[in-house]
Parts: C-alpha cells; sequence; structure tokens
C-alpha cells in the first residue's frame, strides 16, 4: 500500500530492539519526503519498522554500503541525488534496467548480506503523470537533466511510448552518453539532443536540482521558457520547494503541473516493495 500525506496516523511507535530498518541515504537529505510517507505508512498500519534519513559525505559511501551487508536488521536503503550512480559498482547484482541505466536508487538487503540494485524513478515519475491525468504514450517530450533521476525518466518515458524525446544537461558529455544508450536500447524512436524551442513539447520535465531551496534558479533560460505553451504538462523532480521557481512559471502560464513530491509518493510503493518494506499497490 502506498503512503497517504492525507491520511489518519496512530502515534509514533517507539523504536526498540525488534525495530526493522529501511533508510535513505544522500547529500544533501533535509529536503526528501521519504522519511515522513514511510514512517506515516508504518505507523498507520502498526509496523515495527522506519525509516531512517542519513546524509553522508561522498568519500564515507563506499565503506557505508559495504557496511548494508552486515546490517542484519536492514531490509534495505533508498538512494538519492547525487549518489545514484556511484553505488552500483559496488553492489552484487543490479536489475535489467538499472545495469542499463548504471543507476540505483533502491537496494534491497538479502539475508546472506548480498545486496541487489534497482531504479524506480522512471516508474514513480510516470505514476505521478497519470495521478494528474498526464499519459506519456504518444507525447513529445523534453528531459532536463541527464543524471540518474534524468535518465531513469528518459528511459521509462522511451518505455511508455512517446512519439519524440528531446534531451538537455549542463554537460553535453552527459547528454550525448544518455542519448546514445537510449538509441541503442529505442532504435525506432526520435531522440534530440537539440532544444531550439519549447513550443512543439507536451511535456517538459526538469530532472536536475535546478530549482532547489531558494536558489531561484530555472532550468532554462528565460528566452526558452517564454515560447512555454499553455497545453505542456510541466513536471519537476526537485522536492523543496514543492513549487519550484519553473512550476510557478508554468502554472502562471495556464499549464498543468507535476511536483516532486508527488512523485516521490507516487513511487513509495515501488521502493518499499523492492525492499520488502510495504505491499506495492500500482
Amino acid at each position: 500500500m502506498v503512503p497517504n500525506n492525507n491520511s489518519n496516523t496512530q502515534a509514533p511507535r517507539m523504536v526498540n530492539g525488534s525495530t526493522e530498518l529501511v533508510a535513505i541515504v544522500g547529500s544533501p537529505i533535509a529536503q526528501v519526503k521519504s522519511p515522513e510517507n514511510f514512517n506515516r505508512w508504518f505507523a498507520s498500519n502498526a509496523l515495527n519498522r522506519v525509516m531512517l534519513p542519513i546524509d553522508i559525505s561522498a568519500q564515507a559511501l563506499a565503506p557505508f554500503i559495504d557496511t548494508l551487508r552486515g546490517w542484519q536488521n536492514l531490509r534495505g536503503c533508498v538512494v538519492t541525488v547525487p549518489y545514484k550512480q556511484q553505488v552500483v559498482e559496488h553492489l552484487d547484482e543490479l536489475s535489467e534496467r538499472a545495469r542499463a541505466l548504471r543507476s540505483v536508487n533502491v537496494i534491497r538487503r538479502e539475508a546472506d548480506g548480498r545486496l541487489i540494485g534497482d531504479n524506480v524513478d522512471g516508474e514513480g515519475f510516470l505514476n505521478a503523470g497519470r495521478q494528474q491525468g498526464f499519459d506519456a504514450e504518444g507525447k513529445r517530450a523534453l528531459v532536463i537533466g541527464a543524471g540518474g533521476v534524468g535518465s531513469a525518466i528518459a528511459y521509462s518515458l522511451c518505455q511508455a511510448g512517446v512519439s519524440a524525446l528531446s534531451l538537455a544537461d549542463v554537460s553535453p558529455q552527459r547528454t550525448q552518453s544518455l542519448a546514445q544508450l537510449l538509441r541503442s536500447a529505442f532504435p525506432e524512436l526520435p531522440i534530440s539532443t537539440q532544444v531550439d524551442s519549447l513550443e512543439a513539447f507536451d511535456l517538459i520535465t526538469n530532472a536536475s536540482p535546478v530549482g532547489m531551496g531558494d536558489s531561484g534558479e530555472l532550468p532554462l533560460s528565460e528566452a526558452l521558457l517564454h515560447g512555454l505553451p499553455a497545453t505542456a504538462h510541466v513536471a519537476d523532480v526537485v522536492t523543496a520547494p514543492e513549487i519550484t521557481p519553473l512550476l510557478a512559471l508554468a502554472r502562471a502560464r495556464g499549464c498543468s503541473i507535476q511536483t516532486g513530491p508527488q512523485m516521490a509518493l507516487a513511487q513509495a510503493g515501488n521502493l518499499g516493495h523492492f525492499m520488502g518494506a510495504t505491499a506495492l499497490v500500482l
């Protein structure tokens, strides 16, 4: 069952020696919504489980992942920015999509300590879109950001049957690498790395950290955003603030919008199911 922000909850359970743990690791970590989503669901279902947020430095990532193997009361770990790609080399097994993307956002710890990785960012994005009334099939999409979350969203959009996909990133090398991966996996789909106008797009997604916190930054130039059509569905993966500068602009333009917290909530069931911590509801 997917955690529900609007559900009534019981008082938090006391953590004790029998409490089963899941974690979320990244840096920074204060903005993530997963702990409140999962812990609310655990409490409302009277489960002796808790999710811990762990803000870890890059230098400590490898020994931390190795520590998970012996953490016997830990079911698994959600992985967020900037470590979705870095953790891949430290795991024992990857799902097919995680192997293709070289990116992981959830790890399951097996009873013998083996660590299995998957990436459900794309599934969560598509689920959130459906909940907002947007279906990606046949649509023309732009994904801004070719890192871990952007790659996963782009891959899932291709699987969902978009008619054309464009990619943009501050790193031309990263953009081209993702385009090459997708062209190999989906050879019939038009994939572009050139964005001259937004007028033709049905979906515009910011899958980069731009707009996080109080930066006030926009992921595209003002010249491009001037051509943002009111018919577009505009999504952002940033969770804090909930309404990013891009989403505020899009909403003022009359676009339908999709927030980072909506995506986080939509994929919570997928994350929990993979770790064996919740029952999956699609």
